[in-house]
């Protein structure tokens, strides 16, 4: 007979894969962004192709935070998915801002925190269902 530890839900700890989420995502954001820079800086793409590309790398960042993040849950992809976005956006201001030398507080930082987590809320919703059988 095993017993349950009462500390541990059934599928693992959410903090865990909420940090997991985070950090993958964050990976994939400095990747996608430096790649960006780089084509950026040999190409004459328009500046107005800046802004919906930064979201388009924001959304596939938070997409695989919580694919890789929720990887071992079941249940709860829209609380976990919903965090994994919002600490997420969190976070990359903080380190975009620190690389960037300012930090700026303004109406965009605040879609961008909505933004990060409803898609974060939806991706979690998609990524616990389809690991269901």
């Amino acid at each position: 007979m095993k017993v349950k530890s009462l500390g541990k839900e059934k599928n693992g700890n959410i903090a865990l894969c909420v940090v997991k989420g985070v950090a993958t995502g964050l990976c994939v954001a400095l990747v996608g962004i430096l790649l960006f820079a780089f084509v950026l800086r040999f190409t004459n793409i328009s500046d107005k192709i800046i802004a919906p590309v930064n979201q388009v790398i924001k959304g596939v960042s938070i997409f695989l935070g919580v694919f890789i993040g929720l990887k071992k849950h079941k249940e709860m992809g829209l609380l976990s998915g919903l965090l994994i976005g919002l600490f997420f956006t969190i976070v990359a201001f903080l380190v975009f801002s620190l690389l960037d030398g300012a930090f700026c507080f303004d109406k965009a930082l605040l879609n961008d925190i909505i933004f990060g987590s409803v898609i974060g809320a939806i991706c979690g919703i998609i990524c616990v269902n389809l690991k269901k059988n």
